[in-house]
């Protein structure tokens, strides 16, 4: 929390000289009836005073002032509200180690099954768009609106030799790019998801394309998944596939995203509803004066309800 007008809060210090004055008033009190008579005596005389309650009209009063001063000091609070709209761009491995079959049924099939529901959860107004690449890349579906060219991108999909993840990041940076053309005055923000397996074997270096990505203030958050176990059979040999997680942690952090990993189908759907929950919503500052004023006034009646019940008067 943070206040608009912070120069106000210096009126706390005499809601504190008011708690130190009720305190040190309460306590001559207990003196003056100690000094003018015995203890049993005024046990006896007295009636059975109303403890605790006298307190709470005080107590409000108190808490009434303190967020008086507060709604002076204009109070704004950090909240989280979903975005109207975004662009994101679904990058994917589609070499030929994506066959393997140790993320079941493969991680292929695995991957475009949590894209298709990733795609789904995201808001109509977000701009989606999916880059398919192996030794190659293509824009196969420009940023749009029309989810429904996602889906049907992903009937399509072909495998192919090696892995171009550095060009795959410029790839989706140029489609970016030519929207933001396209609505220069307020381009909507930005963000690639990149699933991928394997090193990077051939274009440009991962390095390279993560420093593009964090001068265009688009963060890539990247999906390693698959065992370091895995194989795959490429031409009638078995090799072994395992994913590269240092290099696609790295590309998350110098972008500015975040790296996840999964092994499983299951895992790979949880790593998709948290970077579509982190896409669907950004914090925004909003100002509490009123609900502070509105918690001021309860206060407020409180002390009086509790005066006038507990002694016939108001405080």
């Amino acid at each position: 929390m943070r206040f608009l007008a912070p120069g106000w809060l210096a009126l706390l210090a005499a809601v504190a000289a008011l708690v130190v004055a009720y305190v040190v008033v309460q306590r001559r009190r207990g003196r003056y009836a100690v000094r003018f008579a015995a203890l049993p005596l005024l046990e006896r005389v007295l009636p059975r005073g109303p403890g605790w309650r006298r307190h709470v009209p005080a107590v409000a009063f108190l808490v009434t002032v303190a967020g008086m001063v507060l709604a002076l000091s204009r109070p704004v609070v950090e909240v989280q509200v979903p975005r109207e709209r975004a662009t994101v761009i679904v990058a994917v491995d589609v070499s030929a180690s994506m066959g393997a079959e140790d993320v079941a049924p493969t991680r292929s099939n695995a991957a475009v099954a949590a894209a298709r529901t990733f795609v789904d959860e995201l808001p109509d107004t977000f701009n989606v768009g999916l880059v398919l690449f192996s030794g190659s890349t293509a824009l196969t579906v420009p940023p749009t609106v029309d989810h429904a060219a996602v889906h049907a991108a992903f009937d399509g999909v072909t495998m192919g030799s090696g892995t171009a993840i550095g060009d795959a990041v410029l790839t989706a940076l140029d489609g970016i790019r030519a929207l933001d053309d396209q609505a220069a005055t307020d381009p909507p923000p930005a963000r690639i998801v990149l699933l991928s397996d394997g090193a990077n074997t051939t274009g440009s270096p991962i390095s390279a394309a993560a420093a593009a990505a964090a001068a265009a203030a688009t963060p890539v958050s990247t999906i390693a998944f698959g065992t370091p176990e895995g194989t795959a059979t490429v031409g009638g040999s078995t090799m072994p596939v395992p994913a590269d997680i240092p290099a696609l942690a790295a590309l998350a952090a110098d972008s500015g995203g975040q790296a996840y990993q999964a092994e499983t189908g299951e895992e790979l759907q949880e790593v998709y509803t948290d970077i579509g929950s982190s896409i669907g919503y950004r914090a925004e500052e909003r100002e509490v004066t009123s609900a502070v004023l509105a918690g001021a006034l309860l206060a407020a009646l409180a002390a009086a309800a509790g005066s006038l019940a507990w002694f016939a008067r108001l405080p």
